[in-house]
């Protein structure tokens, strides 16, 4: 379920550097407007682990990127969707043939903003907030699935965006260094090492949630957080999810780490190598765990194989997972999306139809309505963490939604 983005992540890796920006004269995307009751401010925290090596890069200390998303309290500018390292990379990759195999500069990825505000205020007046920890997939970046984590804060969480360093395609740092991919997704030692520090940099980083919540400032450079961000953390209740290789690492952090009461794995395989499925998969839970997937077409020869944990062929971790699970558990599968469907690319995708053919555009996003698929993600995420944070009842995980005609639940 990753193997063509990390393809499409190491290609980028020695071109990064001397890439040019993306042209101002390329098409421009627009991010949809929030779902949710709550304007959303933004926040990111560079975090440096003291004592943990990073696994890639021997001599030194392990690094991760997070942005932080919450409800806000007061205005400010909208923030950036990829910052200027970010959107070199991101035309890097969609301009492979794996992706939308366009002229490099097609797209100006840096011209987008998210409905997302910097500098605001932490909205204070309802108390603290759950946190929702979210986890990109393989060789993916944290900034492409910023449609999903701002509307889940729109809706009342503090959302914590993580990026893996040197295992993401690219992830910059504060004074625009960019740290590419090391990561060879075909040798099964590096893939167990990648989800072993996906695991570690989760657990790291609640760690210093726990901090940011008394009032201490875990960023590196010691840029100041949002006013009333401390304190506005309820880490008594806490939740995550990952698209793709992130839905597993939701699933293993899980396992060892009980500070995470419930989560989400969309679309994702839960296995660091083709024999070697997660803890998660052996054991289960005994805390909540909600599957979503779409489908599969063979490019070769058209046949539609589902991702749900009724059917073996395309991914057997699920189905070995099902009995195992013994908290509450639901297999939300959305009919006619895909893959990256998941990901920003549901809400790009349909805005480039001059660059892309229809075909193309049926790779990528499928053939699901965008604003039915786009409500669907947000209404079910937010209401499985209303239901399993809140403590909100919910109708939608017990049979079909006139709503969301897309969605089944296996």
């Amino acid at each position: 379920m990753h193997r063509r983005t990390i393809a499409a992540g190491l290609a980028i890796a020695t071109a990064l550097v001397a890439a040019p920006p993306a042209s101002a004269a390329g098409a421009r995307i627009a991010l949809p407007e929030l779902s949710g009751p709550y304007p959303v401010g933004t926040t990111e925290l560079h975090l440096v682990d003291p004592d943990r090596a990073d696994p890639w890069v021997p001599g030194t200390r392990r690094e991760v990127m997070t942005t932080i998303t919450y409800p806000a309290a007061g205005p400010g500018p909208r923030a950036p969707w990829l910052t200027p390292g970010m959107a070199v990379a991101v035309d890097a990759v969609t301009s492979s043939p794996v992706f939308f195999d366009v002229p490099r500069g097609s797209v100006d990825w840096g011209a987008t903003r998210r409905q997302a505000r910097t500098g605001a205020a932490v909205d204070r007046r309802r108390g603290d907030w759950p946190v929702v920890l979210f986890s990109p997939g393989l060789g993916s970046a944290r900034e492409l699935n910023a449609g999903l984590t701002d509307d889940l804060a729109s809706r009342g969480y503090v959302v914590v965006s993580l990026s893996h360093t040197h295992e993401s395609a690219a992830v910059e740092f504060p004074g625009g260094r960019v740290e590419p991919s090391l990561l060879d997704d075909s040798d099964p030692t590096a893939m167990k090492t990648a989800i072993d520090a996906r695991v570690a940099d989760t657990r790291f980083v609640l760690d210093q949630l726990a901090r940011l919540d008394r009032g201490d400032n875990p960023d590196a450079e010691h840029h100041p957080v949002p006013r009333g961000l401390a304190g506005a953390l309820d880490l008594s209740r806490v939740g995550m999810f990952g698209h793709s290789y992130g839905g597993f690492t939701a699933g293993e952090t899980m396992v060892q780490d009980r500070r995470i009461d419930a989560g989400v794995n969309v679309d994702g395989a839960m296995r660091s190598g083709a024999d070697q499925p997660g803890e998660v998969v052996r054991q289960g839970l005994d805390r909540p765990f909600l599957l979503m997937g779409t489908d599969f077409v063979d490019p070769e020869t058209g046949v539609k194989i589902e991702h749900s944990h009724l059917d073996r062929a395309l991914d057997p971790t699920w189905a070995d997972f099902w009995p195992h699970q013994r908290g509450w558990k639901r297999d939300v599968h959305l009919d006619g999306g895909t893959h990256y469907g998941f990901t920003d690319l549901q809400i790009a995708v349909p805005q480039l139809t001059s660059l892309l053919p229809p075909a193309k555009r049926v790779e990528l996003v499928g053939t699901i309505s965008p604003t039915r698929s786009l409500a669907a993600q947000h209404d079910y995420l937010a209401a499985y963490f209303d239901l399993h944070l809140k403590g909100r009842p919910t109708r939608l995980f017990d049979g079909p939604s006139p709503r969301h005609p897309d969605v089944r639940l296996l």
